[in-house]
């Protein structure tokens, strides 16, 4: 075409079209350069590709207990309260603690025992409650940690807290730096998948910020299984297309992209195919991972009655080890049954045989697999619980508020110590008296297992270099074997 019979309008947007491509270009290369010069196609092998040192572990399967758990009911033993029961708390050990507004009103803070019987378990003499009869039995495959302490004290931002380093919505969760990091060990399944407990009473709403991508790129966001023979939505075809039509298709579209890409290097372009292709290979794949008719009586009875059901903890933690054993990178499962402000007698028997068995159940039937060695399984909370009943306690019915000073996560395999117990907190499970683990320092661990130093896992973006623990966090290297 003759310069001369181009339009002026056609000038304009060429002119705005180039201008745009190059600060977009600017901008991609200004936020990664291992995206911007990504091809079309997933980061099979991460931003790091091997690691920075020797991984212990291979996979991690999060098993999150929504809600915060009372840690002085189930695992961290104090007679302390039994002598002191319906005592006022000391004011030297409230001290000038936070509170939320839910007991911040409270003229009186009585201290409440626990509710049932601890007695100790195992060779390493772990205590714990008889309300966790299945985990008492596997205490010597577990690392206790009595001091894990945060910052938030509301639920929401605890959470997020606990998942993404950060209490504000927009941060890349846990999973999804471990998943750009190291990529995938096998690219017929997403690295990072995550799962919902069905619904249970009093539960804590958890929503999609927590399994985010932030401002990694969007192929790294945790893929959320349902319940049911279809857990990711509009993965079929729609009626009519074959699997050789959305083949032709999503070639056709990565023709056009790439010629997109090149022309503006936006990194969510190789991102938006490298899922279109992911989409592609898990019509196949997901069937097979999660049919369970293979599945022997043996395991149903190991996970418990509720592993039948679709949807349950028990059924969640089953499909959680099928994901492991197909190297699925990070498994996250929700369990939201802790949030006991009231009526704790009653409901905390529920939470804990709904979480119990199964849990315990993943860790020897990884074990017996010959997978636990490699793959590390981890149980806890956005917080803990208060020592001091929130509200009127009756013969029948107490409650414990939020408590960020410490509350108790346990490990296994991965290369964590089996059999041992890191921390102490004081008498009344409050304050922290040895050896404090922060959730950065938690998630400084959990990457350092991976193989990844914390501090060297970064993303550019808007001029500063981002990483899981922002400038926080040691590994607990006490608790490494």
């Amino acid at each position: 075409m003759d310069k001369k019979s181009v339009s002026v309008d056609e000038r304009r947007r060429a002119f705005l079209a180039g201008g745009s491509s190059a600060l977009v270009a600017l901008a991609a290369k200004g936020a990664s350069a291992a995206t911007a010069a990504a091809a079309p196609s997933p980061l099979r092998h991460g931003a790091l590709g091997a690691g920075h040192h020797r991984a212990t572990a291979k996979r991690v399967i999060y098993l999150f207990q929504g809600g915060g758990p009372a840690q002085m009911e189930l695992f961290d033993y104090k007679p302390e309260l039994m002598k002191r029961h319906l005592q006022e708390m000391p004011p030297s050990v409230m001290g000038t603690s936070r509170l939320t507004s839910m007991s911040s009103t409270q003229s009186t803070f009585p201290l409440v025992k626990p509710l049932r019987t601890f007695t100790q378990h195992g060779q390493c003499g772990a205590w714990v409650s008889d309300l966790m009869p299945h985990t008492a039995r596997i205490v010597d495959e577990l690392c206790f940690i009595k001091t894990v302490r945060t910052e938030p004290i509301n639920h929401i931002p605890a959470v997020q807290f606990a998942q993404s380093g950060s209490q504000l919505n927009g941060r890349p969760s846990l999973g999804a730096w471990v998943s750009y990091g190291l990529g995938t060990d096998n690219r017929d399944l997403p690295s990072f998948i995550v799962m919902h407990s069905i619904s249970f009473p009093f539960e804590q709403p958890i929503d999609s910020g927590s399994w985010s991508n932030g401002f990694l790129p969007s192929q790294f966001q945790g893929v959320r299984f349902l319940p049911g023979a279809r857990p990711v939505v509009f993965l079929e075809n729609p009626a009519g297309i074959g699997s050789a039509d959305r083949r032709r298709a999503l070639q056709y579209i990565a023709t056009l992209a790439k010629r997109q890409y090149e022309k503006v290097g936006d990194p969510e372009i190789p991102s938006r195919i490298s899922q279109y292709e992911m989409a592609y290979r898990m019509q196949s794949s997901i069937p097979e991972a999660i049919d369970l008719s293979d599945e022997p009586d043996s395991t149903f009875e190991l996970y418990g009655p509720d592993s039948r059901k679709p949807g349950t903890f028990a059924y969640n933690c089953i499909l959680a080890r099928r994901l492991a054993e197909r190297d699925v990178k990070f498994v996250q499962l929700y369990h939201r049954a802790w949030d006991h402000h009231d009526s704790l007698p009653m409901r905390i028997q529920g939470s804990a045989k709904s979480s119990d068995q199964a849990s315990a159940a993943l860790v020897l039937d990884l074990k017996q697999r010959g997978l636990l060695e490699d793959t590390l399984v981890v149980w806890g909370g956005e917080f803990g619980r208060t020592s001091y009943s929130q509200g009127r306690i009756t013969a029948a019915s107490y409650g414990r508020d939020h408590h960020i000073g410490c509350t108790t996560y346990w490990l296994a395999g991965g290369g964590v110590k089996a059999g041992h117990t890191h921390g102490e907190t004081d008498d009344f499970s409050f304050s922290i008296a040895k050896d404090p683990v922060h959730m950065h320092d938690l998630h400084a661990t959990m990457l350092h297992v991976l193989g990844i130093d914390h501090e060297k896992l970064t993303f550019r973006y808007q001029g500063r270099d981002f990483r899981l623990t922002d400038v926080h966090g040691k590994v607990v290297r006490t608790i490494l074997a």
